[in-house]
């Protein structure tokens, strides 16, 4: 479709029922007027063009698994209703251009740059190449095509923009060249490919996957070339509640050695008795060996590797809690993750900046405010900086709401619904 085609199709209510699925029935409005915005500052860009399309790639929420996923741990995530939005054409140059807001054009050759560069590390430009790459390798094809994208996922906030955005140039390849054959699971896994490979960072799998399935899903990464998804059928919204993310605005400069040394911890104690993840080990293996453990790494190390063990057993309590109805106990687990995550992995502040403690001050309003009130309430992603997470019944949201928003500024806490679909092509 060109411009006008698409703007009808979105004004007339055609899209309204893909539009709903993707976003909640309230936000309808406001995401026709964002469709139509990205549209226009396409047309603005790349000029009218009569084969565009729409594409939608959800952000994600872990609701169980603090760091247990790069230990081959298990987890289960969510799609959200905040996403990133492309509008994107197909062209025959083999270039790809992307032009996301608020940022610089990144303008990729992906016949000429088809191997990692370390000096592009870190870049945009790399993880477009990345994915490219790795659908070529993997028998699928690839080509040009330009891009506006907008995102609702906010960077830094434990969301994942950057999966979202890996996970959005494979959808938009999958359907402009491979007639939409490619799963999602699988741009799922290139998605991890291109961020270890190509962008540079030693990421696990978790949240491409959250981003690109859809709904919610248990996740045990045991064989990590072959992760076993198990889909869970829970309607928060349909119970009462919300989910909640509570950004407090945390500064994440300098954190890189903070996220790096929880695996790196982890993974060193597993090497000690000559394996390469924590999975491979137990609690009472780690337990036995303490002493020897205490001199060679530290209290610290144990402690995480400690975490890992019973975080990973929460899991699968918290799976069955959600498939069994029983909101009572998966938030008991929650609660206990978010204890353990602050006690023994201690990822809720750096001890770089001490007086800067937002997660610290969040989970403390959070537990005064909701304590009395069937909710629950934990770190949310890497932590250090960054949000939380709470799952709050609607009628305590706006209480909740306003005591967040109090400290942190309007707009900190964000009441968001789980999407049924991950990455998809909506026209």
């Amino acid at each position: 479709m060109n411009a006008q085609q698409l703007i009808n199709a979105i004004k007339s209510g055609e899209l309204d029922d893909k539009l709903s699925a993707l976003y909640c029935q309230s936000a309808l409005a406001a995401a026709k007027e964002r469709y139509i915005n990205a549209i226009d500052k396409f047309v603005e860009t790349y000029g009218d063009r009569d084969d565009m399309g729409i594409y939608s790639v959800s952000g994600r929420s872990e609701l169980s698994g603090n760091h247990t996923d790069h230990n081959r741990g298990c987890v289960v995530a969510a799609s959200i209703s905040l996403d990133i939005i492309a509008v994107a054409s197909p062209t025959n140059d083999g270039v790809v251009k992307v032009l996301s807001e608020g940022f610089s054009q990144d303008c990729v050759d992906i016949n000429e740059y088809t191997d990692p560069r370390e000096d592009r590390f870190g870049t945009s430009e790399s993880i477009i190449a990345g994915m490219c790459a790795g659908l070529r390798e993997n028998g699928h094809k690839v080509g040009g095509f330009v891009a506006y994208t907008t995102s609702s996922v906010l960077k830094g906030s434990g969301l994942s923009s950057s999966a979202a955005f890996e996970d959005m140039i494979g959808t938009i390849q999958n359907y402009l060249y491979n007639d939409g054959n490619v799963s999602n699971v699988e741009i799922a896994k290139l998605a991890q490919y291109a961020e270890n490979k190509f962008f540079g960072k030693p990421c696990g799998l978790m949240d491409q996957v959250a981003c690109a399935y859809g709904g919610i899903v248990a996740i045990d990464f045991a064989d990590t070339k072959n992760p076993v998804i198990t889909p869970v059928s829970f309607d928060f919204s349909g119970a009462g509640y919300n989910l909640c993310i509570v950004s407090t605005g945390g500064n994440h400069a300098d954190l890189t050695d903070d996220y790096a040394s929880v695996p790196a911890e982890m993974k060193a104690i597993a090497a000690h008795f000559g394996k390469e993840v924590l999975r491979e080990l137990d609690a009472d293996t780690v337990i036995a060996e303490i002493p020897t453990l205490r001199e060679k790494f530290g209290d610290r190390a144990i402690m995480r590797a400690l975490h890992f063990f019973e975080e990973n057993n929460r899991v699968e309590a918290q799976k069955n809690a959600l498939l069994g109805g029983d909101i009572d106990a998966f938030f008991d687990n929650v609660k206990a993750s978010g204890r353990s995550s602050f006690c023994y992995l201690q990822n809720v502040y750096t001890t770089k900046n001490p007086s800067e403690q937002g997660l610290s001050l969040a989970l403390c309003l959070a537990e005064k405010t909701l304590a009395d009130k069937s909710a629950a309430w934990r770190v949310h992603g890497g932590g250090f900086a960054g949000t939380i997470q709470a799952f709050v019944r609607s009628c305590d949201v706006e209480e909740f709401r306003a005591v967040m928003d109090s400290c942190f500024g309007d707009g900190a806490c964000m009441v968001l619904s789980i999407r049924p679909i991950g990455a998809t092509r909506v026209i």
